[in-house]
């Protein structure tokens, strides 16, 4: 038997598909964002930032970040002579990448061109372009949290900074001398240690002079050196006085390549567009940074900013988990209705939205507060709210975009979409930089070194009191519980202090600056003593369609 032609050409139409997410502005769609920017103080950058979302919407843009991660980085331990020359081949993609955030200051534009608001303004445009791609913002936020760092030793500063600073991305394997832009990475755990870092064995010989500034050979090895491919790294290293912190060029300032030798490239479950590396110091060059022996204060600097990044990323990976999920959904029919008009879809769109606007709003919140740090109470905030916010927003990324993958149904763990990418990626930033169990450690040090801190995180909740009785009986709970808690079962309840804290500080920020909607639906979801583990388990009477709406338009 013969099948006729009109036959073999064609099965089935495609129907009830939605249409690609592009050609869309990622901040014209964020009205929470908008809000954000101008209540935190960068108004005066809105227009660039609305140019830059607009071009991280592009298809080309969102191309570079599938790119990026399908062709992983290759290490080249040796070239064809047999010369060590340490080299880590990425693909065009990924160098596109750094080179738009580089030329876009989202790499060191606060310290560049210092005004208020510039916190404000580099998080809102960091935040627009970890939703294209993620992995790439490692060695970028490590270059940002340097200058910090590196103000404790200024000679250095004044030799490194102007390059590290400046919007010029170079990714050749070159000494810093043939280059106009650098970049820096970090180097501080080690294999019996991890976060441990004062067990590190890593040993640093002065080579003439000792202290601050002063040239050493550094013997040991590094467990994770992020970004290897970067032009030098904060390191951390024994002295005879102590844990010290150095920094460590790729290349000798004689034009020989220094001795940091990368073993291999770890083999990660996400972050997979950017290296991470194990490796070996074998008498390798760095000067000191800072004080001799006070390394983890000096390094303490840079992890602070990298932990705020790690908040800015999360965030961002909720905002784009949430868009994709929404986008889906109205686009989307079952069971004769489109998704997003279905009740219990709505639930859990609405309660994803909520998440990520709650996000969002803490980590903005903490941006203006880095942007005010001679005003004390901004201090204190950004001091005890940073690994707070850190821990908690971190924490919550992962089951956010399992859920939103679950939206999206089975073409969500489809490698050709960015759901599996969102979701491999979402654990890292709760683990880097400092796991949850150290973050609520640093938050009570925070609070037993300097108890301040604790009276402006009161001081900041007290902003939105009494506006809404259940976030006024959380806060007092909270503050009950401080109080009848003995003081040597504090490390012990830390996780419970680190969520009720997290929640009622978003919780204050929404009741003054969402929508009554947002606000009434975040302290009926969270607030109270009935709350749920899972997302979509908003209570009744809620108006879900105007959260959903207000968060992708």
């Amino acid at each position: 038997m013969t099948i006729p032609d009109q036959y073999l050409a064609q099965t089935h139409t495609v129907e009830n598909q939605p249409p690609e997410l592009e050609n869309y502005n990622l901040y014209a769609e964020d009205k929470a964002l908008q809000e954000a920017v101008k209540r935190e103080g960068a108004s005066w950058a809105e227009q660039d930032i609305a140019r830059f979302g607009a071009e991280c919407g592009l298809p080309e843009r969102i191309a570079l970040g599938f790119a990026a991660n399908i062709n992983k980085p290759q290490l080249v331990t040796h070239d064809r002579f047999g010369n060590r020359v340490d080299q880590i081949d990425f693909h065009p993609s990924y160098h596109q990448l750094m080179d738009i955030a580089i030329t876009e200051g989202l790499h060191a534009s606060p310290w560049a061109a210092p005004k208020p608001g510039a916190h404000v303004a580099r998080a809102a445009k960091y935040y627009l372009h970890t939703q294209v791609e993620a992995a790439h913002g490692c060695p970028i936020t490590m270059t940002f949290a340097a200058i910090p760092a590196l103000q404790h030793q200024p000679d250095l500063l004044a030799k490194f900074g102007p390059k590290i600073m400046a919007p010029e991305y170079d990714s050749r394997n070159v000494p810093d001398s043939m280059k106009r832009g650098l970049t820096i990475g970090m180097a501080m755990t080690e294999k019996q240690g991890g976060s441990d870092v004062r067990s590190n064995s890593t040993r640093a010989h002065p080579i003439a002079a000792e202290g601050p500034g002063e040239a050493y050979e550094l013997v040991g090895h590094k467990w994770f050196v992020s970004a290897p491919m970067c032009d030098a790294f904060l390191v951390l290293a024994q002295t005879n006085k102590g844990l010290s912190c150095f920094l460590l060029p790729r290349w000798r300032p004689d034009g020989t390549k220094n001795a940091l030798q990368i073993q291999q490239l770890k083999n990660k479950m996400g972050n997979v567009a950017n290296a991470s590396s194990e490796c070996e110091l074998r008498g390798a060059l760095a000067w000191m940074v800072g004080e001799e022996g006070r390394g983890v204060r000096t390094i303490i600097e840079m992890v602070s900013m990298t932990r705020y990044d790690c908040m800015i990323g999360s965030s961002s990976g909720m905002r784009q988990a949430t868009v994709q999920a929404i986008h889906h959904a109205r686009h989307r029919q079952a069971f004769g209705a489109h998704l997003v008009d279905q009740p219990l879809m709505q639930n859990l769109l609405a309660d994803l939205a909520l998440e990520s606007e709650a996000a969002m709003t803490l980590t903005m919140r903490l941006a203006r507060a880095m942007d005010q740090q001679s005003n004390e109470h901004e201090r204190l905030l950004a001091r005890i709210a940073t690994p707070i916010g850190k821990y908690w927003i971190c924490k919550r990324t992962p089951q956010h975009a399992y859920e939103a993958m679950e939206v999206i149904g089975g073409m969500g763990v489809m490698e050709n979409t960015m759901m599996p990418r969102l979701f491999r990626e979402s654990p890292v930033n709760a683990i880097w930089e400092g796991s949850g169990n150290v973050q609520c450690l640093d938050m009570l040090r925070a609070i037993q070194k300097e108890p301040e801190v604790l009276e402006a995180y009161f001081n900041e909740l007290a902003r939105a009191g009494g506006t809404d009785q259940r976030f006024d009986a959380f806060v007092n709970n909270l503050k009950a519980s401080f109080s009848r808690t003995p003081a040597d079962q504090w490390q012990y309840q830390a996780r419970h202090f680190a969520d009720h804290m997290a929640l009622a500080l978003q919780g204050a920020l929404l009741l003054q600056h969402a929508p009554n909607e947002v606000a009434d639906a975040f302290c009926a979801s969270r607030l109270n003593a009935h709350t749920t583990a899972n997302y979509g388990c908003l209570p009744s009477g809620l108006n879900l369609t105007n959260i959903i709406n207000r968060s992708f338009a």
